[in-house]
C-alpha cells in the first residue's frame, strides 16, 4: 500500500495558514506576493489528490474523504493564484470555496458517525473545521472589509491547522516504523545466488489511514 497522506496533510496545514494570514493581511494589501504560496500548496494538493483519486492507493472509503477533498483544495488555491497574478477579484471563486467547505463538513460529520481513521473525533473535528474555515475564507472574499468575518475565518483556519499538523506529525512519527522494512515489488522478489536462495521480507500489513 502506498500512503502519502501525510504528504497531502502538511500541504494542507500550510495551505491554511497561509489562507489564514492572507485573509489577516493581505486581503486588503499588496496581493501579488501571496501568489507563490498558493500556488505551491494547490499545485502539492491537486497533484496528489488527483493521483489518490484516480488510483484509489489506500482502504476504501479513504480515498474519496482525502483524495477528492485534495483536488477542490488544490484547483481552489491554484483558482486564487491566478486571480491574484492577474490582479483579478477573487470573489467568484467563493462560489466554489463554499461548495467545497460544505463537502468538508459533510465528510466530518460522516467519519464522526462511522468512527473513521484511527482517531475519528480528530479527524472530524479536522474536516469540520477546515470546511467552516474555507466557507468563512470565502465569504471574506466576498466582503473584505469585514474585519470580524475575517478573524473568526482566521481563527477556524489556524484551529483546522493545529489539527491537522498534529495528525500529520503523528503519522510520520508512525510511518517511520510500519513501513521501515517495506519494499517495493521490484526489490521484494527472491534473488538467485548460487549457494542458496534468499528469501525476501514480508511487506508489512495495510495500515489504517491516519
Amino acid at each position: 500500500m502506498i500512503d502519502y497522506v501525510p504528504l497531502m496533510l502538511l500541504n494542507m496545514t500550510a495551505g491554511f495558514v497561509v489562507l489564514a494570514f492572507f485573509l489577516l493581511m493581505g486581503l486588503q494589501g499588496e496581493r501579488k506576493r501571496w501568489v507563490a504560496p498558493f500556488a505551491m500548496v494547490g499545485l502539492v494538493a491537486f497533484l496528489a489528490g488527483l493521483h489518490m483519486s484516480f488510483t484509489w492507493p489506500l482502504p476504501g472509503a479513504y480515498n474519496s474523504a482525502f483524495g477528492e477533498t485534495s483536488v477542490l483544495l488544490g484547483i481552489i488555491y491554484l483558482g486564487v493564484a491566478l486571480s491574484l497574478a492577474k490582479e483579478w477579484n477573487p470573489a467568484p471563486i467563493a462560489i466554489y470555496g463554499i461548495l467545497a467547505g460544505l463537502a468538508a463538513v459533510v465528510l466530518g460529520v460522516r467519519i464522526l458517525d462511522l468512527q473513521m481513521t484511527a482517531k475519528p473525533p480528530l479527524a472530524g473535528a479536522g474536516f469540520i473545521l477546515s470546511g467552516a474555515g474555507g466557507i468563512l475564507a470565502a465569504l471574506a472574499f466576498c466582503w473584505p472589509t469585514s474585519k470580524g468575518l475575517r478573524a473568526i475565518g482566521a481563527l477556524a483556519l489556524i484551529l483546522a491547522a493545529i489539527i491537522w499538523a498534529l495528525t500529520t506529525y503523528m503519522a510520520y512519527w508512525g510511518h517511520m516504523d510500519s513501513f521501515k522494512n517495506w519494499k517495493p515489488a521490484t526489490m521484494s522478489s527472491p534473488m538467485e545466488t548460487p549457494a542458496k536462495t534468499a528469501p525476501s521480507l514480508p511487506n508489512p500489513p495495510p495500515k489504517e489511514a491516519p
